[in-house]
């Protein structure tokens, strides 16, 4: 399913393959760690096809770090990149409103390498979760989009990897891919401050790995990926107490996988209706459908993808799924459909080593 040649526009939405398009203009951020850069890319409002408009180096930075975290400001202004080489900091980048393009404006020191980054919903902190320093640590910003010395620094389980608000702003969770847990911290939005929550963790399976997390548009529900197993997990969340109670887990395998499993990546769509996630060792993305009422996954196809498919998004509409290619060097852009299965447009040239995709809209 996932190779198709020549197809017309007109065909993809008469089969439904094409559930919406891009109503405000839409621009694809990639990171890549080898080259230091990130490549930008506009999207065609007809049908997704995306334009390389410019390649923004990694002013001031020399050596290439294991990846390039991003994460953008709530209100769209900023985009910002972890480096993960020696000094370790984040550099601000402002996103001009019309043409989507980048200018770095800052770089400020981080309190480690930092394998994940995430605002806070006001867009007044930086979260970073570090994977060799088993840390997490927070960042204040200032109020043109620079990002101030690490304000507070709090040591987790092994390996912190992902790091991300709830949808309320009152609670802050990590992943330990060591310790087999998420950690959970009580969010202070007036004050930036970190404190534990009570329980201080959600234990998962042993040897699992819990690697990325991302909450169901509605709040009502948690996915989380475990990179050591390949299960995906689904969890209910009271947004008042805090609480994760598991509903279901499902592999992220492809039928009949016997190798070294190494999942890295998960997103949903806008709608709730539809999860994605990696497996890099296959090079795989499995399908799942979600029924919104109960958070509860249905297994569906493996799609093979791009080599070591650390990063995916899905667009803000909801219509195309990116996924970049660690070793492949470029990053193949999927229509889903209104089943949320997923058809190949094209594969694009990008840097060095890409494995963090952001995807902006833009008014």
């Amino acid at each position: 399913m996932r190779r198709i040649g020549k197809i017309s526009l007109a065909a993809l939405f008469a089969s439904g393959v094409l559930i919406g398009s891009a109503a405000a203009d839409e621009f694809v951020y990639v990171g890549n760690a080898d080259s230091n850069d990130i490549s930008v890319f506009q999207m065609a409002k007809q049908d997704g096809a995306l334009s390389l408009i410019e390649t923004v180096p990694f002013a001031g930075v020399e050596k290439p770090g294991g990846s390039v975290p991003m994460a953008v400001s709530p209100d769209k202004r900023f985009l910002y990149a972890g480096i993960r080489s020696q000094p370790y900091m984040v550099l601000t980048f402002s996103i001009a409103p019309q043409t989507g393009k980048l200018t770095q404006i800052g770089k400020s020191e981080l309190a480690d390498s930092m394998a994940s980054i995430d605002t806070d919903h006001s867009g007044k902190y930086l979260f970073g979760a570090s994977y060799g320093g088993h840390k997490v640590s927070v960042n204040p910003i200032a109020k043109d989009g620079t990002v101030g010395a690490p304000s507070q620094i709090i040591p987790t389980g092994q390996n912190a990897h992902a790091i991300h608000p709830d949808p309320q702003n009152r609670r802050v969770f990590a992943t330990n891919l060591g310790s087999d847990q998420v950690v959970a911290f009580k969010f202070d939005s007036e004050t930036g401050q970190l404190t534990a929550d009570q329980p201080a963790s959600i234990a998962f399976p042993a040897k699992s790995g819990p690697r990325h997390l991302t909450f169901a548009p509605d709040g009502k529900f948690v996915y989380v990926v475990d990179e050591l197993d390949g299960q995906v997990s689904s969890f209910s969340y009271d947004a008042v107490t805090g609480a994760w109670k598991n509903i279901d887990r499902q592999s992220a395998l492809p039928d009949g996988f016997k190798d070294k499993i190494w999942a890295a990546d998960l997103d949903i769509t806008p709608d709730g209706r539809f999860l994605y996630a990696t497996e890099r060792t296959s090079s795989t993305i499995k399908i799942f459908g979600v029924d919104t009422g109960t958070g509860k996954l249905t297994a569906r196809e493996s799609v093979p993808t791009e080599t070591q498919p650390r990063d995916i998004k899905v667009d803000p509409s909801g219509s195309y799924l990116a996924a970049a290619g660690e070793t492949s060097n470029s990053m193949t852009l999927y229509s889903i459909g209104k089943d949320g299965n997923l058809t190949k447009l094209k594969s694009y040239p990008v840097g060095k080593k890409p494995n963090w995709i952001e995807i902006v809209s833009l008014p």
